[in-house]
């Protein structure tokens, strides 16, 4: 008996199906059977299927005479499903990477509940991939199980029914079945939560709805979308049979309301000579349901006035929501004068020698290079007022004392235009003047090894949405450059033909680096929960410009983890720090969210600091990302997995051949990653004399003083003892130093 069951229903989904059932049949975990029910699809459909379970026993296939629908074809599929728990999979859609294994587990955990509740992800056909806004309920319900009237927050998740493991002994018992129609999830889903005895939910993407221009009752127009209300009938019929569920009948109403309040308001759902039907039938059907003196959520009271108020209310709603969007520009525009009067006011006034002003990643925080120099101003040059500029969501984070303004108010218009310094790595807003005698200067990000700037011209992929003549014109402000090595020096003025000068002063986030001791990361490890001894293991991968978001799942981190400790022992902590532009994604609900809370992994993606994280770790497992360069100062391993090496070059352009010029073992696979750690040659003598090389090129200014360096530089006026003595790059390698390979 397997542990899963994924029933199928395909009807006109030739295209997808293939994905689909790789996606079920190729996971890691391989204890399912696949019940695929073709009803009666006249795409050819059913000879793929037939072709799978030729060459794959754990396929079975059911042939329907006639096209009966999506839920009477689970239905038929259902007696044949033998496994501890059944999942339903539409046939375009798509099962997540290791989702069955996370299921597994958390089964495992919550002792087979009746319903696991879990998430999932919309993609797009344009490549956008969107989690569900709801997901923070499955986070909210907790670790362990419960019923819906403990928790009736989850009747607020999407009403469908491929987001659920279902207990098949539970469904059996209880007899569930699918009625025909277009909306049978609804009148599924509801007698299934309210008849589970014991629900648990898992924060993970397991599936990936396909969102299909056309082809779907959802993505089309037709009177079909009148069987949403035949399905609340069926709802609100099962409440009736039950005495005791007679409590649910104001929720369910309400859920109604809003379901179809909805699919009224989505654009080409319901043919506008038929809304007023629509609108009516629903109001009706509210009314109808009334359960005593309860009165109408006021969120619904819409329903009580009619078509033609209900269609002016929504005409004055999208009217305002036209006039919101003109009028924020108008608004952004009037302040922007506003601002810039503000500005020419100040301007008149000298500039203020010892003010500077610092931002970092688009002022979210004292963090990066400008963190390091801000820190040493303070120590060599206090007579220099330091001020952050911080967005304001962002400032409950900053340390204690820090002095801050926020973007654009009256404040921080008055002190840009008067700071004499700006120390930033990411460029300063469009709106703000370079006053003759101010001296901006630009840390970076790290050292370019993808191409940046001018270069992104002929990368029109990796350029999506980067207006690349706009950051000319804000290069164009920078006095100053940092670089940490001569490779960044002839990059950034190739990347920014601009008229600024290099200093090579090293990176100043690197000094924690250079300077670090002996248990420098003992604190972090502490703050992160890793276990006194243990290996720490950082990976650190960098976004993917050939997928819109940037997110590509390159391992399956369970499984790393679990070949990490077999080959270096059980005394081993993987630590996972995903790239900032991916924090607001879904990157962290395809498991990595999950893992974090079973201790499979620890999730540092959102701890601050990146050098803390660096000093905490062991060795840096990482593909493209310039954390290779900070991490050489350390002297500790570095392996390079570069599975996807040559999409990447080609969406973004790389600087540095990593297979020829690499800071340690590089992996073209899985299996390779997985064998430089078993067999030990992650840490051989040929990976620390790759590393001293690669140190040798690109670390060659970082010697523990950059920060003092540019302060005493650029704010005291120092020259003597500014440059640091470059390390001296091996001969054998010193023509590789510059690529610049397209």
């Amino acid at each position: 008996m397997p542990r899963f069951s994924v029933v199928v229903p395909v009807f006109e989904v030739r295209g997808h199906l293939r994905e689909c059932l790789d996606s079920a049949l190729e996971q890691s975990y391989g204890d399912v059977e696949v019940i695929a029910v073709d009803d009666c699809s006249p795409d050819g459909g059913g000879e793929i299927l037939d072709a799978y379970a030729a060459r794959d026993p754990r396929v079975r296939v059911l042939h329907l005479p006639a096209n009966v629908g999506p839920g009477r074809a689970r239905n038929a599929g259902l007696p044949y499903a033998g496994g501890d728990f059944v999942l339903f999979l539409d046939g375009d859609d798509t099962l997540a990477p290791g989702a069955l294994r996370a299921l597994a587990d958390r089964l495992d955990e919550a002792g087979d509940p009746d319903v696991l509740v879990f998430d999932h992800a919309r993609t797009y056909w344009w490549g956008e991939t969107r989690r569900d806004a709801h997901a923070h309920l499955l986070s909210a319900a907790g670790e362990g199980t419960f019923t819906l009237a403990e928790r009736p927050e989850i009747l607020g998740l999407p009403t469908v029914v491929w987001n659920k493991a279902y207990r098949r002994e539970f469904l059996e018992a209880h007899s569930f079945r699918f009625p025909p129609g277009h909306y049978e999830d609804t009148a599924w889903t509801f007698p299934v939560l309210l008849g589970a005895g014991r629900i648990a939910t898992l924060d993970r993407i397991c599936v990936s709805y396909r969102q299909r221009p056309r082809g779907t009752l959802l993505s089309t127009t037709g009177r079909g979308h009148f069987d949403v209300h035949d399905q609340y009938e069926r709802v609100f019929a099962h409440l009736n049979s039950r005495p005791d569920l007679a409590s649910w009948r104001t929720r369910v109403r309400n859920a109604m309301a809003g379901h179809c309040l909805d699919i009224l308001a989505a654009p080409d759902r319901v043919p506008s000579g038929d809304q007023a039907e629509f609108f009516r039938r629903t109001a009706a059907l509210y009314r109808k349901h009334r359960s005593g003196d309860d009165s109408p959520a006021p969120a619904y009271r819409v329903l009580e006035g009619g078509w033609a108020a209900y269609r002016a209310r929504r005409c004055a709603v999208r009217a305002r929501t036209a006039l919101g969007v003109r009028g924020e520009r108008l608004w952004a525009a009037g302040a922007e004068w506003v601002g810039r009067g503000w500005s020419l006011a100040h301007e008149r006034l000298p500039l203020d020698p010892n003010l500077a002003l610092y931002s970092a990643f688009s002022h979210r925080g004292v963090l990066g290079d400008p963190a390091a120099v801000y820190q040493a101003a303070r120590e060599f040059a206090p007579h220099v007022r330091g001020v952050w500029v911080v967005r304001p969501e962002r400032v409950a984070a900053l340390p204690p004392g820090v002095e801050y303004v926020t973007p654009g108010s009256p404040e921080y218009l008055r002190l840009a235009a008067r700071a004499t310094y700006f120390v930033g790595n990411a460029d300063w807003p469009g709106a703000l003047t370079k006053r003759p005698g101010s001296v901006h200067v630009h840390t970076h990000q790290g050292t370019p090894l993808k191409f940046m700037g001018a270069d992104l011209l002929h990368k029109p992929g990796a350029r999506l949405g980067v207006d690349v003549p706009e950051l000319l014109r804000r290069a164009d402000r920078w006095d100053h450059s940092l670089v940490a090595n001569r490779h960044s020096e002839l990059v950034w003025s190739r990347a920014y033909p601009c008229g600024f000068t290099s200093l090579r002063t090293g990176s100043p986030r690197n000094d924690v680096l250079v300077n670090a001791g002996p248990g420098s990361g003992a604190a972090v490890r502490e703050r992160l929960g890793v276990p006194a001894g243990h290996t720490v293991v950082l990976y650190a991968p960098t976004p993917r410009d050939y997928r819109r978001g940037g997110h590509v799942e390159r391992l399956d981190l369970a499984r790393f983890a679990a070949d990490l400790r077999r080959s270096l022992g059980e005394a081993l902590t993987l630590v996972v720090r995903l790239h900032p532009s991916l924090v607001d994604g879904p990157a962290r609900g395809f498991g990595l969210a999950e893992l974090h809370r079973r201790g499979v992994v620890v999730d540092a993606t959102d701890e601050p600091h990146v050098e803390e994280l660096m000093l905490a770790s062991d060795v840096l497992v990482t593909d493209y990302s310039a954390l290779m360069v900070d991490y050489a100062n350390l002297d500790r391993p570095i392996v390079v997995h570069a599975d996807d090496l040559d999409a990447f070059a080609a969406s973004r352009g790389m600087y540095v051949d990593l297979t020829a010029d690499p800071p340690g073992h590089v992996s073209r696979s899985y299996r390779e990653l997985a064998w430089l750690f078993d067999s030990g040659q992650w840490r051989d003598r040929e990976s620390a004399r790759l590393r001293a090389g690669f140190r040798e090129r690109y670390c060659e200014f970082d010697d523990g003083r950059a920060s003092e360096r540019v302060v005493r530089a650029l704010m005291l006026g120092e020259t003597a003892g500014t440059v640091p003595a470059p390390r001296p790059s091996p001969s054998s390698t010193a023509a590789a130093a510059f690529p610049l390979s397209s």
